[in-house]
């Protein structure tokens, strides 16, 4: 079976994410923190035909967050897709000037250490497949760092750099790797940031397989 796994799964874009690989045949996994909305999410995608489970982990524990991946692949086959998508906690977001070392901890823990631990996890069942995506999804500060959103704007740069890393490095096996930036928040009903349209997108980088960084709107949306 060809298998999705969604890292920070919630009712909005992992969601959509998950409705629209269904579709395609895949098998989807979710990952979060919360068990009770993973297996609410797991059911509602299951009344629509779509074979999903609920695996629990927070992505700033990354042996648990590997647990969790091989748990998935192994009850549900080897994980051709990953998607790397959370949303940073909102103290992630402090001035620059107010942040502190103690302040960085977290948002690298959630965005370098996090990626690293899933990638390091599913890389050889995608090797084995000889195929597979890694998708990221980022805000606008890893692109533009915000003065006022120091955090994100500092793990974000890292892990788009680790993604870029991983892009050249990967491409010549058959895994591609690509980051989508979706600058401002993801807006129900929005021409280009509404969560089905984002998941159409997603789906787009995983056939068309061109470039690393792609953006879902203009940055100064």
């Amino acid at each position: 079976m060809t298998t999705i796994a969604i890292v920070g799964a919630g009712p909005g874009l992992g969601a959509a994410v998950a409705r629209r690989f269904g579709r395609e045949g895949f098998d989807v996994a979710l990952v979060a923190r919360d068990r009770g909305r993973l297996d609410a999410l797991a059911g509602e995608l299951g009344a629509e035909g779509v074979t999903a489970r609920g695996f629990a982990a927070d992505v700033r524990d990354p042996q648990a967050l590997a647990a969790a991946l091989g748990a998935a692949g192994a009850e549900l086959g080897p994980v051709e897709v990953l998607q790397y998508s959370p949303v940073p906690q909102r103290d992630f977001m402090l001035p620059v000037l107010e942040t502190t070392p103690r302040d960085l901890l977290g948002p690298v823990e959630f965005s370098v250490y996090g990626p690293v631990a899933a990638v390091q996890q599913v890389l050889p069942g995608m090797r084995a497949l000889g195929r597979g995506t890694i998708l990221l999804v980022n805000g606008g500060t890893a692109v533009v760092p915000h003065p006022d959103r120091a955090g994100t704007s500092i793990a974000f740069a890292a892990e788009s750099a680790y993604g870029h890393l991983l892009h050249d490095r990967l491409a010549a096996e058959g895994i591609h790797v690509a980051q989508l930036v979706v600058p401002g928040a993801i807006v129900p009903g929005h021409p280009r940031k509404d969560p089905a349209v984002l998941a159409d997108t997603l789906w787009g980088l995983h056939v068309d397989r061109h470039g690393f960084r792609h953006y879902a709107d203009d940055l100064d949306s």
